[in-house]
């Protein structure tokens, strides 16, 4: 995925409130919106360089949005509403041979018993309907290991047991990890942050829910998934 627009450099001030964050740009100090409502686990550190993006929406109340931040020598999207458009870009591309071979592709179909919409259903070919929940990755910790999630995630929990009722209904789920960050080799469960999560992963698994990380490369230019990493259970 191209940014339609190049990106603004600047230095991070503060985020705040979740959804805002201060940054000096040449010249001047604008607000931007943050999409990521996370807790940004070493993603959000004063002085970090970071990358905006600018709108010219007359509407909008702040025409700036955080897209990417450097930590140490990486650059990681923090955009929780860009993995979607990257999964998809990466199956229709072939990226992800896993959930090739299908048809059509639906996106925020609504289904289960607790009032969810899982990101895309993969349907048509010879393969059963896929149900496809998409998860993004930035947290991350030493020896190159990204954590999920950085906060406590009731949502992702119902979204892992919604998944196990698909397979027993005889259908095919998969949760599919966006690892934001080219720094890192495997995913894992934070446990520490989030034991639930970690319990109910472990259970998915279990019952057969097929679980999958695909890492991207960032850069100012393009976020492109590129490189399949395993998930780590132990």
């Amino acid at each position: 995925m191209k940014f339609p627009q190049a990106l603004i450099e600047g230095r991070l001030i503060r985020r705040y409130k979740r959804f805002l964050a201060d940054v000096q740009l040449p010249g001047e100090v604008v607000t931007a919106s943050c999409p990521n409502t996370g807790a940004m686990l070493g993603c959000a550190a004063a002085g970090s360089r970071v990358w905006l993006s600018e709108h010219d929406n007359a509407g909008r109340k702040y025409r700036h949005t955080w897209q990417i931040v450097e930590a140490g020598e990486v650059m990681i999207g923090i955009n929780t509403g860009l993995p979607n458009k990257l999964v998809e870009e990466a199956i229709v591309d072939g990226v992800i041979p896993e959930l090739g071979g299908y048809a059509t592709l639906r996106r925020e179909v609504a289904y289960g018993e607790e009032a969810s919409r899982v990101d895309f259903v993969l349907d048509g070919g010879r393969r059963k309907s896929c149900y496809v929940e998409v998860k993004n990755v930035t947290a991350a910790v030493k020896n190159g290991v990204a954590l999920f999630p950085d906060c406590v995630s009731d949502r992702g929990s119902r979204h892992l047991r919604e998944l196990m009722r698909i397979k027993a209904a005889g259908l095919r789920p998969v949760q599919l990890y966006c690892v934001q960050r080219a720094d890192v080799g495997e995913v894992r469960p934070a446990d520490a942050i989030d034991a639930e999560y970690g319990r109910t992963l472990r259970e998915a698994i279990d019952a057969g829910v097929e679980v999958l990380a695909y890492r991207a490369r960032v850069t100012p230019s393009e976020i492109r998934i590129e490189t399949r990493i395993p998930v780590v259970c132990p």
